[in-house]
């Protein structure tokens, strides 16, 4: 029996599509080891989004490589995809992000032959890869990618040319995976995707229409959105938000920039007023929801007023988290070629301040709940804890043994940063 150690790189989207690969190769006989183990078959599933992703994806390549010369090394993905002329001896095996479902035959077909497999293509003519997950080894929530893809072209991001289009996986399918998931145990499902509420543009659905089938699904306790576009956000999706306990108290809706100046450079799809106004009609209907948001600082042209206006923006609309990311230039992009690019300890500088916002936010927000009763999904039990998130995504610890996935009613009784302390009474 062959051996093969797997490292996953970036987004949900690759979580998945790592845990079908992982799934496809057991079904054919392989063993499943750790990474950094003696295998016959080393897999890096990598990303490319930033520079330090790069630079990430081309270390453990290389790693594998020689931690075992008579290995076959596969590198797939989107560093691949962005990268079409990558060459690294002792590579085997060269995928982008398709056929990534067909690895087991590719694998069995380099140990038959020992040629080098090398598999590109069009990246923006490609259809939707069909990928089923049944189970998730050692997680409580189970991921479900349900679309691929981008057309946004945000003027900072390689993601659509490395993706393609925007596709989407067939309704029926997604209704049936998670049924099944659902049947297994599974009490929260997080569904994914590239550009996650363009669902169903492909198709004869819509992302709403998604929504509808899945809070049908007998057994789902909660349904949770990885990201989603806030133009996305219209006014079926928050109608069956505002209807729906099973649709969680938590939405990350990325604004990326906080002034109209450096969104417009973005080619953003949106401005601020647009966002703040999304903003307030989703707590009109869900008062204590939890909004997380990504943002990039350093982009080409962000002085430091505009950058003030950023922070300035995440304190106004108190955002419960901001996920913090220092522009890194893509080639390809528009922004590669734009002028007035800031100086890296000038973004390192923003990125610092900004982390720090994040966290006077992330505990504003944590102690509103300070004495309130929260359901939380036991995930984890380690050290004399149990731990968990509830539905608005408050990391919980409570003392004691609580029983695993359950979802369990715990009193809130104060903060301990990154958790809240919770207290179970039987």
């Amino acid at each position: 029996m062959r051996t093969v150690g797997i490292h996953t790189l970036g987004c949900k989207v690759n979580t998945y599509e790592s845990e079908y690969i992982i799934s496809s190769l057991k079904n054919a006989g392989y063993i499943i080891k750790d990474f950094d183990d003696i295998c016959d078959v080393y897999i890096i599933n990598t990303c490319t989004v930033t520079n330090n992703s790069d630079s990430k994806s081309r270390k453990i390549i290389r790693q594998a490589i020689r931690r075992n010369k008579d290995a076959c090394v596969v590198a797939m993905g989107c560093f691949i995809a962005s990268h079409m002329d990558y060459k690294e001896a002792g590579l085997d095996i060269v995928l982008a992000n398709k056929d990534k479902s067909k690895i087991v035959e590719l694998i069995d077909e380099y140990f038959r032959n020992k040629e080098q497999i090398i598999d590109l293509y069009d990246k923006r003519l490609t259809d939707f890869e069909d990928m089923y997950i049944t189970s998730f080894p050692g997680r409580t929530r189970a991921f479900v990618k349900i679309q691929d893809g981008c057309d946004n072209f945000c003027s900072y991001c390689i993601i659509p040319f490395v993706r393609g289009k925007c596709r989407s996986k067939d309704y029926d399918t997604v209704i049936k995976e998670v049924t099944e998931l659902v049947n297994n145990g599974y009490k929260e499902v997080v569904l994914t995707g590239i550009h996650t509420g363009s669902y169903g543009i492909d198709l004869d659905v819509s992302f709403a229409d998604l929504l509808k089938g899945l809070i049908k699904i007998n057994g789902l306790k909660r349904l949770r959105i990885s990201s989603i576009e806030v133009t996305e956000l219209n006014e079926e999706v928050l109608d069956i938000i505002k209807k729906s306990n099973i649709i969680v108290d938590h939405l990350h809706i990325p604004i990326q920039a906080g002034s109209d100046e450096i969104l417009k450079a973005m080619n953003r799809k949106y401005d601020l007023d647009f966002y703040k106004n999304k903003i307030s009609e989703i707590r009109s209907i869900r008062p204590d929801i939890a909004i997380s948001t990504d943002v990039i600082v350093g982009f080409p042209g962000e002085n430091i007023e505009l950058f003030n206006k950023t922070i300035e923006t995440c304190r106004e609309i108190e955002f419960s988290k901001l996920h913090v990311f220092p522009f890194s230039e893509r080639e390809g992009t528009k922004a590669s070629r734009m002028d007035n690019k800031l100086d890296g300890k000038v973004k390192k500088e923003y990125a610092n301040k900004l982390i720090s916002v994040s966290k006077e936010l992330e505990l504003n927000y944590m102690n509103k709940f300070i004495g309130k009763n929260l359901e939380v999904l036991v995930e984890e039990y380690k050290d004399g804890y149990s731990y968990g998130h509830t539905s608005n995504y408050l990391y919980v610890k409570v003392k004691g043994q609580l029983k695993h996935n359950d979802l369990i009613n715990i009193k809130l009784k104060e903060v301990c940063y990154p958790y809240m302390i919770g207290e179970y009474n039987e």
